[in-house]
C-alpha cells in the first residue's frame, strides 16, 4: 500500500498527508479549492521545521518528504491508483456519502476507502458505495502529525481483511491506532472527551463555578494523571470496591442529558463562538489565542520527543 490519496485540504488533510509522506509513502491531496491546495506543501514545510526542532525529523529530509506530495482538484486522478483513499472533507454527511459513492466508482477494486469523521457512522456515510466491504472509518485526532492515536472503526459490512490492513498501515507510520468494533457515533475517545464537556458545561450551567475554574480544577488534578493513567487503570488502582461504592453515590446526581445544555446553546445565539470570535465561555484575545496555541503545539511536541526517546 504504496500510494495514499486524501480528499480534503482543510484542517486535517495536510497532515494526514504529512504522516504518510513521512514514512516513504506517496500522498495525493484532492482538494476543490485552488487556495487551498495551494498552501498544503508550506502547512506540511512548516510543521515538520517545527518537528525539526525536537528531533522528530531530520531538517536535511524535508525536501524528499514534500515532494512525495502531490496536489490536484482532479479527484479521478487522485484516486485512480491509490491503494488507500482516506477522505477528510467537512462534516457534512450527505457530500461524504456522495463522494463514497464517487470513490466506489472511481478506484481500484482492491482499494479501501477510509472517513477521518469524528463521530458520523461511517455505515451511514458509505451507504451508497456498492463495495461496502472495503470502507473502514480512521478517525486521526488533530494535530494528526503530532498526536498518536487513530481510531480504526469497522461496520457490520467491512471485511477483516480491510480493516486489518489498515490497522498495521497505521502502525508502520508510527501511529498507535486502535480498534473500534461497532460503529457506534463519537466511536471512542470522542465518546469519553464529550461526556466530560457534557458535565462540564453543566457545572457552568447550574452556578456550581465558572468557567475558568472547571479548567483549573481538570489540569491541576485528574488530567495531570492522564497521560500515564487512564480511566480503566485508575478505577484499578484505587480499587473496583471504592469505584462501585463512589459510583453508587454520584451517578444520579451527573449530568445525564441528551441535548447540549442552555449556556452553551444560548453562546452560540449570541454568536459566542470561542476563537472565531474571541470570545465564548472565555474571553480571547489575539494574544491570548496564539499563546494557547502555541501552548499547546510545544506540549505535544516535547510528548513525542521524549516517546522518541525511549524508542
Amino acid at each position: 500500500m504504496n500510494t495514499i490519496a486524501v480528499v480534503g485540504a482543510g484542517m486535517m488533510g495536510p497532515g494526514i498527508a504529512q504522516v504518510f509522506a513521512a514514512r516513504g509513502h506517496q500522498v495525493v491531496v484532492q482538494g476543490r479549492t485552488a487556495e487551498k491546495l495551494a498552501t498544503v506543501k508550506d502547512r506540511v514545510r512548516a510543521n515538520l521545521t517545527r518537528m525539526a526542532e525536537y528531533a522528530l525529523v531530520e531538517s536535511a529530509d524535508i525536501p524528499a518528504i514534500l515532494d512525495r506530495i502531490e496536489v490536484t482538484n482532479d479527484l479521478a486522478a487522485a484516486s485512480r491508483n491509490a491503494d488507500v483513499v482516506i477522505e477528510a472533507i467537512t462534516e457534512n454527511l450527505a457530500m461524504k456519502r456522495e463522494l463514497f459513492a464517487e470513490l466506489d466508482r472511481l478506484c481500484r477494486e482492491d482499494a479501501i476507502l477510509c472517513s477521518n469523521t469524528s463521530v458520523m457512522s461511517i455505515t451511514e456515510i458509505g451507504a451508497k458505495a456498492k463495495r461496502r466491504d472495503r470502507i473502514v472509518g480512521t478517525h486521526f485526532y488533530q494535530p494528526p502529525f503530532l498526536v498518536p492515536l487513530v481510531e480504526v472503526v469497522r461496520t457490520e459490512f467491512t471485511a477483516p481483511v480491510y480493516m486489518d490492513a489498515i490497522f498495521d498501515l497505521l502502525k508502520s507510520v508510527g501511529k498507535v491506532p486502535v480498534r473500534v468494533q461497532r460503529d457506534v457515533p463519537g466511536f471512542i475517545a470522542n465518546r469519553m472527551q464529550h461526556a466530560l464537556w457534557r458535565e462540564a458545561f453543566a457545572l457552568i450551567d447550574e452556578g456550581i463555578c465558572d468557567a475558568a475554574t472547571v479548567d483549573t480544577a481538570i489540569a491541576n488534578s485528574f488530567g495531570l494523571r492522564l497521560p500515564v493513567l487512564g480511566p480503566v487503570a485508575n478505577a484499578d488502582l484505587v480499587g473496583l470496591d471504592l469505584t462501585l461504592a463512589i459510583h453508587d453515590y454520584v451517578l444520579p446526581h451527573l449530568n445525564v442529558s441528551p441535548v447540549p445544555c442552555d449556556t452553551l446553546r444560548n453562546r452560540v445565539k449570541e454568536g459566542k463562538l470561542g476563537f472565531k470570535t474571541k470570545s465564548g465561555f472565555l474571553e480571547w484575545t489575539d494574544e491570548s489565542m496564539a499563546a494557547t496555541r502555541e501552548k499547546l503545539t510545544t506540549y505535544l511536541l516535547e510528548v513525542a520527543a521524549k516517546a522518541k526517546e525511549v524508542q
